[in-house]
C-alpha cells in the first residue's frame, strides 16, 4: 500500500491567497502584503500546485475564484486565525536573530533598521556571520532566522530548506591600493582588470558563493581570482595585508572606507551582484514579517530592483529568479 500523501503548506501561501480573494486583484493584494506582485502570482501559483486544484480564473479584466478557491476561503482563514493566535502568544518569547555579513554592509543594515521603526515591540538581534554560505548553515540549524545573500550561489542541498526574496542588485566595484595603476580612474572597467589576480574570498568557507560570483565574472577577460589567503579582520590587519599582497579587492559599492585604498565602482559591464533576504521555509515571527516589509519598502523607494541596461548577472542567478 502507498504512503497517503502529505501537505505541507507554508502559511505564508495561505496569507497570499486570502488577500486576492478578498481584494480579486492581484495588484492591491500585494501592496497590502509588501510584496511585488510578481512574488504574489508565485505564491498563489505554487499553492494551486500543492494543493492540485485551481483557485482563481484569471483574464486580462477581472480574477475571480473557483469553486475550490471558494471552499478553500474559509478553511484558510481559520488556520491564519490560529497562526496569529499563537504569534500573539508567544510575541515576546525570542528576537529575531538577523544576520548583516559584516557591520559595514549596508543593504542589510538599511532593512534591519527600518524593520526596528516597523515593529519597535519586536527584538530584532544583528549577527555577523561574513558570508551566506555559512550563515545558511546556521539557518537550518535554527541558530539564526533571517540572512542576506546571493542566494543562487548556495549548495542545492542548502537551498532546498531556504526561501528567499530578492531585495537588490547591488553595484559591484573594486578596492584598490591608493597607487595602483587604475585608481586615478573615477570607475573601472572590467576588462582593465586584465591581468590582475583579484582577491574575491577564495578558501573562505563562509563565502564560496561570492569567489563563484567573481569566476563567473571574470571568466575570459583574462582576470584571475587571487589564491586563498588568511581572512583579514579589521583596519589595521586589512591594511597590512593589502600592502603585502597589492591584490586588488571585489567589493560592493556600499564597501566600508579602508586606510591607504580607493574603491571604484565596475563598468562595461556594470556587475552587479542580487542580494535576497534569505530565510528557513516555514519561519513565524512577527519580526520577520516587520524584516520583508522594510525591504519591499526600501527596495521600492530607492530603486534596489533597477537593472541598468548595461548590467550583468549570472546566467544561473537570471534563471533562479524567474522561479
Amino acid at each position: 500500500m502507498s504512503a497517503p500523501l502529505q501537505l505541507h503548506l507554508d502559511p505564508r501561501l495561505l496569507r497570499a491567497f486570502v488577500l486576492v480573494a478578498e481584494e480579486l486583484h492581484f495588484t492591491r493584494a500585494a501592496a497590502r502584503l509588501y510584496v511585488a506582485q510578481q512574488a504574489l502570482s508565485r505564491d498563489v501559483r505554487r499553492l494551486e500546485r500543492e494543493l492540485g486544484a485551481e483557485l482563481f480564473v484569471r483574464t486580462t479584466r477581472q480574477v475571480t475564484l473557483t469553486p475550490d478557491g471558494e471552499r478553500l476561503v474559509p478553511y484558510a482563514r481559520r488556520v491564519l486565525a490560529a497562526q496569529d493566535e499563537l504569534l500573539a502568544a508567544f510575541r515576546q518569547a525570542r528576537p529575531l536573530l538577523v544576520d548583516l555579513n559584516s557591520p559595514g554592509l549596508r543593504t542589510g543594515r538599511r532593512v534591519l533598521h527600518r524593520a526596528r521603526e516597523l515593529a519597535p515591540e519586536q527584538e530584532l538581534m544583528a549577527r555577523y556571520e561574513s558570508g551566506l554560505t555559512w550563515a545558511a548553515g546556521e539557518l537550518l540549524a535554527g541558530r539564526l532566522d533571517v540572512s542576506f545573500g546571493r542566494f543562487a550561489g548556495l549548495d542545492p542541498v542548502l537551498r532546498a530548506g531556504l526561501d528567499h526574496h530578492l531585495v537588490r542588485y547591488e553595484p559591484m566595484a573594486v578596492v584598490l591600493p591608493e597607487d595602483h595603476r587604475l585608481a586615478s580612474l573615477a570607475e573601472v572597467p572590467v576588462d582593465a582588470l586584465a591581468g590582475e589576480s583579484v582577491y574575491a574570498g577564495a578558501g573562505n568557507p563562509r563565502t564560496p558563493e561570492w569567489t563563484d560570483l567573481a569566476r563567473r565574472l571574470f571568466a575570459g577577460r583574462g582576470i584571475e581570482v587571487a589564491a586563498p589567503a588568511p581572512m583579514a579582520v579589521g583596519e589595521e590587519e586589512f591594511e597590512r595585508v593589502m600592502a603585502k599582497t597589492r591584490n586588488p579587492i571585489l567589493a560592493v559599492v556600499d564597501f566600508p572606507a579602508m586606510p591607504r585604498t580607493v574603491l571604484r565602482p565596475l563598468v562595461d559591464p556594470v556587475p552587479l551582484s542580487p542580494v535576497s533576504l534569505v530565510w528557513r521555509k516555514g519561519l513565524v515571527h512577527t519580526g520577520f514579517d516587520a524584516l520583508r516589509r522594510a525591504a519591499v519598502e526600501i527596495a521600492t523607494a530607492e530603486g534596489w530592483l533597477h537593472r541598468p541596461v548595461d548590467g550583468w548577472i549570472p546566467a544561473i542567478d537570471v534563471d533562479m529568479l524567474k522561479e
